[in-house]
């Protein structure tokens, strides 16, 4: 029978007058919601009241622009560029090899050169080193075209390795597309800020970021490189360091070992974690397999040195290692807040820039389309829904009307529901709004025609109805199913406005299954025990 315990009706009405609640702040201005909040009671709590509005995408309200040009010269001679993973490569030859050089390893404007030692087998060794050097990808010569790496051998024996210029302009490219989706997650990490984020000619990087408030963040975010990389401290009498400041204590340099344990580049998570004794803010991270492995390597050999945690070319952490750490996790300790712990944690995550990203330009920006945009937006929606709800109540009569209640509501909780994910509200954004509209009275055609099937089968009304509902719930279960699966499929695979209008279109789906069936289902039988009607008002 159409009857619904009292728990499912306050629970149903009470998510509904919530999110309806939640959408209120979208509908008002800016200086409304500021008049409102003023002329409040000082009695009543400002937390219960809903502040929180959907933000308009860049090209309805504008945002920040900002362009970013990588640093070529931190990618080929930084700590961690070009250069430095040639040397390290060498070394490790020379080293394999066993076989020993005059000079030791010299670091040139593109590369690195040696000279090997008088009884060494050159041709042994240089086979090895040319193994280096590898075409550049997607050159549409293949193997036979030019390489990444030039080497020479002068008349007196000097082995010099060089980076061609195909092989540099093939690493930025590559560096260019990396910083692409670092930015991306770092910015868009939930996956409702819609940033506009592409390359710009060979070396540049375009980001537009649409509602900021705060562009000295968005510039924070950008500009940090977060590079973690883990080394031992320097033991007394080596020659091979590299100097770095200490965040502990200001002032002074520490000596570390110039070889990298771990790299950022096996971090998997990074969570901002309290100390247990003092409660202070850290950053607890895990690596991958690789890193675990080498990590763990590492520290069983190192018992009792210090080792160095060092981020963004500082010492965050020296401490010294007690006990191997063979689970591959640990913790990032120093003199963190709650709030620098956190955005070094979602730094970590987001990965680390492959170079430097320099501003070379940044402004703020107007509505990339206008207010005839917002028009246009507003007029497609208003008359999509005019459309339907006169088609609907001239096709069901009353049904009808009781299916474009639901469809108001449906529509409320879609914006209560943006505004609490903070969502973005781009063209694309209203395009699933309107097909949501329609989507959603599908399902109450599904079940109005099969409540009229029933009766002409010679059903009563109340069994009619009750039959309509159950029969048609799989297949509108069946239906929406569906179209989420699209949906996350665009969510996952999209980027920017198509997982904009993927993360609409889900909303919608899911309040469908709210007010078309249970918001529907319970306004009919309200109706039917007030009014005990003979034959279906169709």
């Amino acid at each position: 029978m159409l009857r619904f315990s009292k728990w499912k009706l306050f629970s149903t009405i009470a998510v509904i007058l919530l999110g309806l609640t939640l959408a209120i702040p979208s509908t008002m201005s800016h200086e409304t919601r500021d008049a409102f909040m003023k002329s409040l009671p000082g009695w009543v709590p400002t937390w219960l009241i809903p502040q929180r509005a959907i933000v308009l995408g860049l090209d309805l309200q504008g945002g920040s622009h900002v362009l970013l040009e990588v640093d070529s010269n931190d990618l080929i001679r930084g700590r961690s560029g070009l250069v430095a993973q040639l040397r390290d490569d060498v070394r490790r030859i020379i080293r394999e090899e066993k076989v020993a050089i005059d000079g030791g390893i010299q670091v040139t404007q593109r590369g690195v050169q040696l000279r090997l030692g008088p009884d060494v087998d050159q041709a042994k060794i240089m086979t090895k080193l040319r193994a280096l050097a590898q075409p550049v990808s997607g050159d549409i010569l293949g193997a036979g075209g030019p390489k990444n790496i030039d080497i020479t051998v002068s008349p007196d024996g000097l082995i010099q390795l060089s980076y061609t210029d195909e092989g540099i302009n093939e690493r930025v490219r590559r560096s260019i597309g990396q910083a692409i989706e670092v930015l991306r997650r770092r910015i868009d990490f939930g996956g409702t800020t819609e940033p506009n984020i592409q390359r710009q000619g060979a070396d540049r990087i375009l980001v537009q970021v649409p509602g900021l408030q705060d562009p000295q963040m968005l510039k924070d975010v950008l500009g940090k490189t977060a590079k973690l990389e883990f080394r031992f401290v320097a033991q007394p009498g080596s020659l091979d360091v590299d100097m770095l400041p200490s965040v502990e204590n200001e002032g002074q340099m520490l000596a570390v070992e110039r070889n990298v344990i771990v790299g950022g580049e096996d971090l998997i998570d990074a969570q901002l974690g309290f100390d247990q004794r003092t409660s202070e803010p850290l950053v607890n991270f895990k690596f991958n397999i690789r890193g675990a492995q080498r990590f763990g390597q590492a520290t069983t050999e190192g018992v009792g040195r210090q080792l160095a945690i060092i981020l963004d070319n500082q010492v965050v952490s020296a401490p010294v290692v007690n006990t191997p750490i063979t689970q591959g996790q640990g913790q990032i300790s120093g003199r963190f807040t709650s709030a620098s712990a956190q955005k070094l944690a979602l730094l970590l995550r987001a990965g680390a820039l492959p170079a430097k990203l320099t501003i070379v330009e940044e402004r703020t920006v107007g509505p990339g389309l206008g207010q005839d945009s917002i028009e246009a937006g507003k007029t497609a929606t208003l008359v999509a829904t005019v459309f339907v709800v006169i088609f609907m109540f001239a096709t069901y009569g009353l049904f009808g009307l009781f299916a474009n209640i639901a469809l108001l509501v449906h529509v409320g909780l879609i914006f209560g529901l943006m505004s609490v994910l903070e969502a973005t509200l781009t063209l694309p954004g209203i395009a699933g709004i309107v097909l949501t509209i329609g989507t959603a009275v599908d399902s109450n055609v599904l079940i109005y025609e099969r409540i009229r099937e029933e009766a002409h089968a010679g059903r009563t009304v109340v069994s009619a109805i009750e039959a309509g509902f159950n029969r048609a719930f799989a297949t509108i279960i069946d239906a929406n199913s569906t179209m989420a699966i699209a949906a996350l499929i665009l969510f996952f695979l999209g980027s920017g406005p198509v997982r904009g209008f993927a993360v609409v279109f889900l909303l919608g789906i899911l309040t469908t299954v709210i007010t078309a069936v249970t918001l529907t289902r319970m306004m009919i039988a309200a109706w039917y025990s007030w009014a005990r009607p003979q034959a279906i008002p169709f």
